[in-house]
């Protein structure tokens, strides 16, 4: 059954109260964490000459975003939290816009590269095309998008005050296709350990020109 628009306004407002009540256990918690490999996915398949101007699309409270910045790239975050944006803001001294998913607004063919590590499997998949376009249109062209979602049986539903997404490889590469990306390289996450321990796909995706 299709979600209503008031479905997806509840979805969107569940989500990011419950990642505004717990953000400084969040960024506590993911403080550590090494997605090294992931960044330099992304950085390795952009095309051109660095610095490159990089959005992190949910960046939270910033970690990304700052190691994009030291790395010497514009790097500038979005995220529908209000306090991850704050956070962002003073731990990176980035440009970081407050913007929740559903509701975007880029400028178009401004970022040479779109790092959306753990965020867009919190879109609906009957909204994925849309903002999967939106994406698309605010890279230049030859721009590279990374994702990094939980994988799962393509089911979509509640994890506590959450709403997700999970999606396998095949059905997300339709999607992605299906937006006008053509597929890089993908892998699974944590690096190094059997497949039924790496809950993460990440995928990369090139704009054609």
């Amino acid at each position: 059954m299709p979600l209503r628009p008031d479905d997806l306004a509840s979805i969107t407002a569940t989500t990011l109260d419950d990642y505004e009540r717990n953000a400084d256990e969040f960024r506590e918690g993911t403080r550590d964490h090494d997605v090294s490999q992931n960044i330099a996915a992304l950085l390795r398949h952009i095309r051109g000459e660095a610095p490159f101007v990089i959005l992190d699309f949910g960046c939270g409270p910033g970690r990304d975003l700052a190691a994009f910045a030291r790395l010497g790239h514009r790097a500038i975050g979005l995220d529908g939290t209000a306090r991850f944006v704050a956070m962002a803001r003073a731990d990176s001294g980035c440009e970081v816009w407050q913007q929740n998913f559903l509701a975007l607004d880029l400028p178009a063919e401004h970022f040479d590269g779109i790092f959306a590590n753990a965020s867009l499997f919190h879109v609906p998949r009957q909204e994925l095309p849309r903002v999967l376009a939106e994406l698309r249109d605010a890279l230049k062209p030859g721009g590279v998008l990374f994702s990094s979602n939980p994988r799962g049986q393509n089911d979509e539903g509640w994890s506590g005050n959450r709403y997700g997404a999970w999606h396998d490889y095949e059905s997300w590469k339709a999607l992605l296709e299906a937006a006008g990306f053509e597929a890089l390289e993908h892998y699974y996450r944590p690096v190094g350990l059997p497949r039924e321990q790496q809950p993460w796909l990440a995928s990369l995706w090139r704009k054609p020109r």
